[in-house]
């Protein structure tokens, strides 16, 4: 135990599991993955139909925001509560509640009861997130990790980008209630597979009073800064009333809890993570960066395809996949060279350069463009950010004790549904503002006066000349959005500079590195085992 750490619970006993046990686990562990991250895009290309069955227009958006805000205020809960109690139990109630969320939303007859019970969905979800990837760190000493985490990145990626596509097939072919049904085969593996291979660690040590008023006040803070990021510039302006109320409230109950943290006998998310550790410091942000561009992406590029070039939601969601298929193969290969070499920082070194090479490229992009263009500048960034997935839990899981890990594995995967919601909004409230500056008063009149929805049918009954103008308006404003993801990519790649490479741990129960200022060695593991 290193000097200045308070002594807490020893880290667990946990059962040796065999290679194909570890595999098997690890599929169930990955399904729970493919739900979380499925269920924050797939309903996106729903939601039109959706509407015409139950109304409510004027609440569309709460589906997607109650998710969200569910998820990401339970996601820390969840971390600390396996630390204490144990992962299996806790990973396996959050399926259920998860799969609840699921089955109701499928029967829901009005909006109101559809954005309850999405609530529900979130709040299982925050379980699954960080719960697998902590069961991960649980089974696999750091050293063989990466090769788990580059598998857990392309899932996310797999689930992220594709989303939109399978929710518009499944809502065309089926109906709009089998998006959440699909959910419920799938969380049935999960729940069976994790019930008969894992077997819950024994957990030994003192027991602590819950902090219940950290708790509240980091879930409060953080529903204010992702309603406030949510309805900001599109619900209300970035400068009325309630989204400065909100953002007030946001910054005075997060300041409240950070004063509660201090306090706490047992806090929900131990301070000394960030002011001690200079790898969580440093990969936390990494990671709310990273998922400003990955969703922020996600939701525009299939609007240049859609809009720019009339293409259909399935055909554009074809045409996007060299970026798909790039972030698979080089999430997989780099966590295997990880595993293999023993050093991680090189990659999002290169990840986030090449994530900013990709961006200024599709910030060239025009109406008349050519596809193979979009191809290259798709293949580039999703080399890029395929290669950070991989590295940040397994940088910040490997500079922690074992005691720490699930709250800090929490804490990461806190940081990505914070960035998320800052990257819709942010490049939302870019692509606003070009927008409406770009359009003429004649033909924003021309469109009904409402520039935040134009489709390409409402551009294709405009005039030649206007139809013209109004096409080359939109894409100007969409590349206005990739050149606006250049410095958040290079803001990445500044603190990846900056990422301590500490030497992978051999066991789960070994010491982490030490988190000094002195130069690490880093010595290459000859051997690398574990599955392959």
């Amino acid at each position: 135990m290193r000097p200045g750490n308070p002594a807490g619970p020893a880290a667990p006993s946990t059962p040796s599991l065999t290679q194909r046990q570890i595999l098997l686990a690890f599929v169930g562990l990955m399904t729970g993955i493919l739900l979380s991250s499925l269920d924050q895009t797939i309903v996106a290309t729903a939601l039109p139909t959706i509407v015409s069955d139950l109304g409510g227009l004027d609440r569309l958006a709460w589906v997607t925001t109650a998710y969200a805000l569910a998820m990401a205020i339970s996601t820390p809960v969840y971390g600390k509560l396996g630390d204490l109690f144990g992962r299996k139990y806790l990973f396996q109630t959050a399926i259920v509640v998860f799969l609840a969320g699921s089955a109701l939303c499928g029967l829901a007859q009005s909006m109101g009861a559809l954005i309850a019970f999405r609530a529900l969905q979130g709040l299982g979800a925050g379980g699954l997130m960080s719960n697998a990837q902590a069961i991960v760190g649980d089974l696999v000493p750091p050293a063989e990790r990466g090769r788990y985490q580059g598998l857990i990145g392309s899932v996310i990626a797999l689930a992220t980008v594709s989303g939109p596509l399978l929710g518009g097939v499944i809502t065309e072919h089926l109906s709009w209630q089998w998006v959440f049904y699909v959910n419920l085969p799938l969380g049935a593996i999960a729940l069976v597979v994790t019930s008969f291979v894992l077997r819950p660690p024994e957990r030994r040590g003192e027991r602590r009073p819950l902090d219940l008023a950290g708790g509240a006040l980091l879930s409060c803070g953080t529903a204010a800064l992702i309603l406030c990021t949510s309805w900001g510039g599109t619900e209300y302006a970035w400068s009325s009333a309630p989204i400065l109320a909100l953002a007030a409230a946001a910054v005075v109950l997060l300041a409240l809890f950070v004063a509660a943290e201090r306090r706490a006998a047992d806090p929900l998310v131990p301070l000394r993570l960030l002011s001690d550790n200079a790898v969580v410091r440093v990969a936390c942000p990494m990671t709310l960066l990273t998922g400003c561009l990955f969703v922020g992406m996600s939701t525009f590029l299939p609007m240049y395809e859609q809009v720019v070039h009339g293409k259909g939601p399935t055909a554009s969601g074809l045409l996007l996949a060299p970026m798909l298929l790039s972030m698979l193969v080089c999430s997989t290969v780099c966590g295997r060279i990880i595993s293999r070499i023993g050093r991680y920082k090189r990659f999002p070194v290169g990840g986030t350069l090449a994530a900013a090479v990709g961006l200024a490229m599709l910030a060239t992009l025009g109406v008349a463009s050519p596809y193979w263009r979009l191809f290259v500048a798709l293949v580039v960034l999703g080399l890029g950010l395929g290669t950070i997935g991989p590295v940040t839990t397994l940088a910040v899981q490997n500079s922690v004790d074992h005691r720490d890990l699930g709250v800090a594995t929490a804490l990461n995967s806190f940081s990505r549904s914070i960035g998320s919601s800052f990257g819709v909004a942010i490049l939302g409230a870019v692509f606003s503002r070009r927008l409406a500056a770009g359009l003429s008063p004649s033909e924003a009149a021309a469109l009904g006066g409402d520039s935040s929805s134009i489709t390409r049918d409402r551009i294709d009954a405009l005039p030649a000349p206007a139809h013209a103008a109004v096409l080359d308006t939109f894409s100007d404003a969409l590349s206005w959005v990739f050149a606006t993801g250049v410095p958040l990519a290079l803001g990445a790649f500044a603190l990846a500079l900056s990422l301590r490479e500490l030497p992978l741990r051999r066991g789960p129960q070994e010491v982490p590195p030490t988190r000094d200022d002195k130069p690490v060695s880093t010595t290459p593991r000859p051997g690398a085992g574990g599955p392959g």
